[in-house]
């Protein structure tokens, strides 16, 4: 136990490496929100061009 609580102190430095590495992880998990967040509307555009490039059939199966 005297070995993890050395290694959580950081030789001293703890207060200011456990916050680095929490902005950190803050910050790469931010941009992993903001691109799934621009994947999925990349997405439905993609779904949207593709509705539109495709011919249109009719009731009857013929195309307009």
């Amino acid at each position: 136990m005297d070995a993890l609580d050395t290694f959580l102190q950081m030789g001293g430095h703890a207060k200011f490496v456990w916050p680095a590495y929490g902005l950190g992880v803050l910050g790469l998990v931010g941009i992993l929100l903001l691109s799934v967040k621009s994947w999925k509307a990349r997405e439905a555009e993609f779904a949207k061009l593709k509705a539109a490039s495709l011919p249109q059939t009719g009731n009857d199966g013929a195309t307009s």
